[in-house]
């Protein structure tokens, strides 16, 4: 529970304060006096009578009651000096820095839980143990440094990890990027992540709050919270970005099924992202980077103007823009031709925009100019402008400053010469902007934005669902494991899945009456085994009653067959949709085009059901084969809007019928006439 005396506190106690500001204690002491801390600092030590110009007290006993207390002492001291300043001086918050809990031994999480408990009981708010501390307008409230200047629209900064915490401040203050909060949980026993999301969400004031976030998530403990509380900060205009930590591996959860082997906690947390509409970074300097793509004028198209004076770096970047899906469109015509009249001989204008080298400001005020007045296909501009040592660039980052001010499109500076114009560059930030040092950085910062929609949090499709038909069917089934073909066929047509014409027999007469009513050719597969593949248990292409009943009895045969499916031989585009039960989180949904896409290249999309329209489409659309999805060289494209409304019919099946455990449709067959499922396995639990 986050409270006034932990953001505001009118007085705070360090214990185990010290002249010595190298120990934790004394560092802590000095950056709340550096940070001009304007309430009742006092102190706990005792060998001093003073601690760096304060008064210090021998005895926690003896210190006059106080809103905030930082423990900087042995962890095994901790939980009976937190009984006594909550339960005899008032405390209502406290940071501990300490180690040695429940992140190292079974004894260190004892001495946690005593905290936790007696902390809880007296309505106190309680950070770490095992952090850094804490970053307030009003407080600085840490042991290490960096400590950032502050500004009401800079950025709140939630980390798991300290450490992790002061390596994000550095890669940000390099870019000028400015800060509102900084938060370290450390162990997370009562604040975690998710509560500072909450608590921001709730206090939100548009007029005064920051409306930038940074993550570092190392465990999500509350899936629901974080949902819920992102999505709400993003909705009310805010923007979030986020590092999840330690995500990929999940090896105690059996998987059965071919969308049980593929997904795992990193798909939780990407389907968790995508619906919150958090935009999720994989580094420090990617974090930071969108962090300060956050603070300019809000993207609004996919064309970008590149503005230059070095060939190479903006080569690079359209290569980046491209690959992300972004446009560098060519600039032609008479309005082209104008602008290169203007500069000197030998510049380029097609897109890049290369003013060459010896360039002046001036040309470099012309050529954004263009991008912002003439050219209309230019919706966002990228500068990219360095120096070899030859000349200041004070004054082209002066018009760069200018430009940025007044224009209505968003400008990127890139200043790659930070160490041979670091003074030029150093003076364009303190005027309060942010700088990307490296274009290809920047340009992927850009297309992960781009791709990242907004929160679709609340929204089930119900139509075209039979629910209560859904509820009959999964109450009649009494075994848990993997359900029979006639009752898999019945769910999803009363979720509105299109289905392949099937029938199921041991009689052989019966499949080879079937088959004369749909016509050959026609496929079999044994019903019992779950990997009928591996054991012979799928024939395509079957011709001829003869063949037909040659094949009958082979798989009749097979270990622990009870009966055979038939069905009409399809072709057309094979494409996968799946969902599997990830704990804590809900019903992971997959897409992607089936076959090599799947197994080889692991193209797939996640989401967290119940999935929108919006989602579906997102999904869709983030796929590296997308471009065979619309069609291409030739080949007719898939349905996408059919493609996405199974998405969503299937995620509304998971949301009414939770037994689920793992559904693979594979393949799903996007054929002329339209899609079709072919072969699913649903498994339930109870």
């Amino acid at each position: 529970m986050i409270n006034d005396q932990l953001i505001n506190p009118q007085s705070i106690v360090v214990v185990g304060a010290s002249n010595d500001i190298h120990k934790p204690g004394g560092k802590i002491v000095k950056n709340l006096l550096d940070g001009k801390y304007e309430g009742r600092l006092y102190a706990v030590n005792y060998k001093e009578t003073e601690i760096q110009g304060i008064r210090s007290y021998p005895n926690i006993h003896d210190i006059p009651d106080t809103d905030l207390a930082i423990l900087a002492i042995p962890a095994a001291s901790c939980p009976e000096v937190t009984a006594v300043l909550v339960n005899r001086k008032n405390v209502k918050a406290l940071i501990i820095i300490s180690a040695g809990f429940g992140e190292e031994t079974p004894e260190g999480a004892k001495l946690e839980e005593q905290i936790l408990n007696t902390v809880n009981h007296a309505g106190a708010a309680l950070i770490g143990p095992n952090c850094i501390g804490l970053i307030t307008p009003y407080h600085h409230s840490v042991f290490s440094r960096p400590i950032p200047d502050l500004h009401p629209q800079g950025v709140d900064l939630i980390s798991s990890s300290g450490g992790t915490a002061l390596f994000i401040m550095e890669s940000a203050m390099n870019k000028g990027l400015r800060f509102a909060s900084v938060w370290s949980v450390g162990n997370a026993k009562q604040i975690g992540v998710e509560e500072v999301l909450e608590y921001m969400d709730i206090h939100f004031d548009i007029e005064k709050d920051s409306k930038l976030k940074m993550l570092y998530i190392e465990s999500i403990k509350n899936p629901d919270k974080l949902l819920k509380h992102a999505s709400s900060l993003i909705k009310k205009g805010c923007k979030i970005a986020g590092i999840k930590a330690g995500s990929t591996t999940s090896g105690q959860r059996a998987a059965t099924s071919h969308t049980g082997a593929i997904a795992n906690s990193d798909s939780a947390v990407e389907a968790l992202f995508r619906k919150a509409g958090i935009v999720r970074c994989y580094s420090r300097e990617e974090l930071t980077t969108i962090a300060c793509v956050f603070t300019l004028k809000k993207l609004t198209g996919k064309n970008i103007g590149i503005v230059t004076h070095a060939g190479g770096p903006a080569v690079l970047l359209a290569d980046a823009l491209s690959k992300g899906g972004l446009n560098v469109p060519f600039l032609s015509g008479l309005v082209a031709d104008e602008l290169k009249s203007k500069l000197f001989p030998g510049a380029a204008v097609g897109n890049p925009i290369d003013i060459i080298g010896t360039g002046t400001p001036e040309h470099l005020g012309i050529a954004i100019d263009y991008c912002e007045k003439r050219f209309d296909n230019i919706d966002e501009i990228i500068v990219i402008f360095g120096t070899p040592g030859l000349v200041k660039v004070y004054e082209a980052y002066r018009v760069l400053d200018e430009k940025m001010n007044t224009s209505t499109k968003p400008i990127f500076p890139v200043l790659p010469s930070v160490t041979t114009a670091e003074g030029e560059v150093k003076d364009f930030i303190k005027k309060g902007h942010v700088n990307f040092s490296d274009e290809v950085l920047l340009g992927t910062a850009i297309t992960r934005i781009m791709q990242t929609a907004g929160p679709t949090v609340g929204e089930i499709e119900l139509d075209g669902v039979n629910i209560p038909e859904i509820r009959r069917i999964i109450d009649s089934i009494n075994q848990p494991g993997y359900i029979p073909p006639a009752l898999t066929q019945q769910l999803l047509k009363s979720a509105g899945i299109p289905l392949v014409k099937e029938f199921v027999s041991s009689d052989k007469k019966e499949i080879i009456d079937f088959s004369k009513e749909i016509g050959f050719p026609v496929v079999i597969k044994a019903v019992g085994p779950v990997h009928k593949s591996d054991v012979g248990g799928v024939v395509l292409d079957i011709k001829s009653s003869r063949h037909l009943e040659f094949e009958f009895e082979r798989i009749m045969n097979i270990p622990e067959a009870t009966a055979v499916l038939i069905q009409p031989m399809l072709s057309g585009r094979e494409l996968f949709i799946g969902a599997k039960y990830e704990n804590k989180f809900g019903h992971i949904v997959l897409c992607g085009l089936g076959g090599i896409f799947v197994e080889v290249l692991k193209d797939i999309a996640y989401g967290l059901a119940p999935l929108s329209y919006s989602e579906a489409f997102s999904m869709i659309r983030s796929l590296k084969s997308y471009k065979i999805i619309k069609g291409t060289r030739g080949q007719k494209g898939i349905d996408e809007n059919e493609f996405a409304e199974i998405i969503v019919r299937l995620s509304t099946l998971l949301r009414f019928a939770t037994e689920i455990k793992e559904i693979d449709i594979n393949p799903l067959l996007a054929t002329p006439t339209g899609i079709i499922a072919v072969d699913a396995r649903i498994r339930i639990e109870e």
